[in-house]
């Protein structure tokens, strides 16, 4: 049996005609089964949805109750058969409820990374390795220059920041669902004991990770005196860093934290004073190993640079190729729901 015959790609996403169902399909369709919580993998209008209760938590705050005609939720590690296939969820690391989905028929087993990174967070399940035949995995930063280092350097580099300028407000720009959170539990992982700052767009999920984890005093900057805000710490998403919601905080220091910003242009053309390299993807290293590591003998390349990913693989005696499907985006982009309206 050739993995096509389990899996086929299409435009739209990653189709099983035998199981009836897609993976993170970029469009509605019957029965989708989906990694994670993003807007570019979770999507609604779906006929039915499997996911892990995490992530239709997600989808129901984001999208309203009737997100999808019905949904089943899935704990890690748990089988389910659809039509004859035997799916499994594991855990990938990328954020709360993120899952790699195990599709296997026939003695064949086919990988579905979704996003993942292997580095510890501690607002989510760790990365599991899952022996396969086949490895569909994403390439966000899939070039050799993406290799993002310690995420607890970085915090240290924002809290030295902050104890260098105790007048100046630290204005972090970070994604709304995941990031945000993650960055949160790495300042209290550190030491950082202060009250946390919130951008009103990121109230709703992050009280649904407070209600699951300490996170420590956290306090909406809408209400804030001026004064209030000298020395804070705020997490904002990344385009409120330029709105006209930024100019309360008082000479505020721009940050953003991102793997892009190992691009020190990004950083200067977004006028980023400190950009922290902080990813919830793999790096080149990470996505080389684990590729390597599950002992897949086919790789299929989705989400991000996949030609170099594609070519790494070949010169090792891989089969591979890019999937080429449009739809998904990357961990620097905005989600529409999330677009922060200027605040007075």
């Amino acid at each position: 049996m050739r993995p096509e015959d389990i899996l086929l790609p299409t435009p739209s996403g990653v189709c099983c005609k035998a199981g009836n169902f897609h993976i993170d399909p970029t469009r509605p369709v019957a029965r989708a089964l989906i990694t994670h919580g993003h807007s570019d993998h979770a999507r609604a209008g779906h006929g039915a949805v499997l996911a892990t209760q995490e992530t239709l938590d997600f989808m129901r705050l984001r999208y309203g109750e009737n997100f999808a005609g019905r949904t089943q939720a899935i704990a890690y590690g748990e089988t389910v058969t659809l039509d004859g296939v035997r799916v499994t969820f594991h855990p990938a690391g990328h954020m709360l409820g993120s899952a790699q989905i195990a599709v296997e028929a026939n003695g064949l087993r086919i990988v579905a990374s979704g996003d993942y990174k292997n580095v510890a967070d501690p607002t989510c399940a760790s990365f599991e390795l899952v022996p396969c035949d086949v490895f569909i995995t994403e390439a966000t930063f899939g070039l050799p220059v993406f290799r993002h280092g310690s995420a607890d350097a970085e915090i240290e580099k924002l809290l030295h920041s902050v104890a260098l300028f105790p007048e100046r407000a630290h204005l972090v720009g970070a994604y709304s669902l995941g990031k945000a959170q993650r960055l949160i539990a790495l300042l209290r992982k550190a030491g950082y004991g202060a009250p946390i700052y919130l951008h009103g767009a990121m109230e709703k999920i992050t009280r649904y990770y407070a209600d699951r984890m300490d996170l420590g005093e956290l306090r909406l900057v809408t209400g804030a005196r001026k004064g209030e805000l000298g020395g804070a710490v705020a997490i904002a998403p990344p385009t409120a860093l330029t709105d006209l919601w930024s100019r309360r905080f008082p000479e505020p220091v721009t940050a953003f934290a991102s793997g892009w910003m190992r691009v020190r242009a990004r950083a200067r053309q977004r006028g980023i004073e400190l950009p922290l390299v902080i990813s919830d993807h793999a790096d080149w290293d990470d996505l080389t190993a684990t590729i390597a590591a599950t002992g897949a003998s086919e790789v299929w390349v989705t989400h991000g640079q996949e030609d170099a990913l594609v070519h790494w693989c070949t010169t090792r005696g891989l089969r591979a190729r890019p999937l080429d499907i449009v739809g998904y985006g990357d961990e620097g982009e905005e989600e529409p729901d999330e677009r922060p309206q200027s605040q007075p």
